[in-house]
């Protein structure tokens, strides 16, 4: 299996490119489509570089792939396929984070069915990528509709884990739970030692150079959260954390366009699109500086 990440600088988000190498077939997972909260601008540099490396290295698209819907970065899902033709998929359970957030935007006609998507995975599902046999996880807890892609001798753990001096994602988010992170964490770290664990974010901290690769065996040596913790301290500890980060800046702007395939909101009559931002709408959020 070929894995090639691009990271975007903004968000700290990290995208991938997974090739059979064989048959050249590929998937994309997690594509970030740019999008500047002050200017309200958007862009599609991060995704025309991954197609650019796909075309470069011949290789041929099979998947657009997202592990669940983001609150930190606008999915170009939706830019790809219309791109490229491919088919988008993600977990099946993102049908309940549209309900939940079909309340928030006060969307009553949002299909809460993802039709958005071309496939809803389920937990055990498989597909193939070329000659690559790819599994479903659901492995939820950041969200209720987070999956893990196990591909070859790799795991795809999005916000699950980070790198291992970064310890594992938030939890706080609505329909998020610290319990049912550390039931995923457990289970990815089921996986044989050797597996690799390419995770979605990095936050470089000390400003180290950014990574995003580790292993099941590193995981479990390395990281704080995971190394001689039991449940109930993760869940303390995570909770704890929890109630001191103030939200993702863009998850209000993200979400209207994740829980949708990664479309944008529809060109209106003066030839504009415009995010619907609910005011007050998450009671209780620390205030960011």
């Amino acid at each position: 299996m070929l894995a090639f990440a691009v990271k975007t600088g903004r968000e700290s988000s990290i995208q991938y490119v997974v090739a059979c190498p064989r048959s050249r077939r590929c998937a994309i997972i997690d594509p970030v489509l740019d999008f500047d909260e002050k200017s309200g601008s958007t862009a599609t540099t991060n995704a025309d570089t991954i197609l650019d490396y796909i075309n470069s290295h011949n290789l041929k698209l099979d998947w657009i792939l997202d592990t669940h819907p983001h609150a930190d970065h606008f999915s170009a899902a939706g830019y790809l396929k219309a791109k490229t033709g491919v088919p988008t998929a993600i977990g099946e359970r993102v049908k309940q984070v549209q309900q939940i957030w079909r309340e928030f935007y006060n969307w009553p006609d949002l299909a809460c069915d993802g039709s958005q998507s071309d496939r809803l995975f389920g937990d055990g599902e498989s597909f193939k990528i070329g000659e690559l046999e790819a599994r479903v996880m659901h492995s939820p807890g950041h969200t209720l509709a987070s999956i893990t892609y196990v591909i070859g001798d790799a795991a795809f753990i999005h916000d699950t884990l980070f790198m291992p001096d970064s310890g594992s994602a938030r939890a706080d988010f609505p329909g998020g739970s610290a319990a049912d992170l550390w039931q995923s964490i457990q289970d990815i770290l089921s996986l044989p030692g050797e597996t690799r664990l390419f995770t979605g974010h990095d936050y470089r901290p000390g400003g180290r150079q950014a990574l995003w690769e580790s292993s099941v065996a590193e995981q479990k040596q390395k990281n704080p959260h995971v190394a001689s913790q039991s449940r109930g301290g993760f869940i303390r500890l995570r909770e704890a954390r929890d109630r001191t980060l103030p939200m993702p800046k863009l998850i209000l702007h993200a979400l209207q366009v994740n829980i949708r395939g990664g479309e944008l909101p529809p060109i209106e009559e003066n030839g504009r699109r415009y995010l619907s931002i609910p005011l007050d709408a998450l009671p209780g959020s620390v205030w960011g500086s």
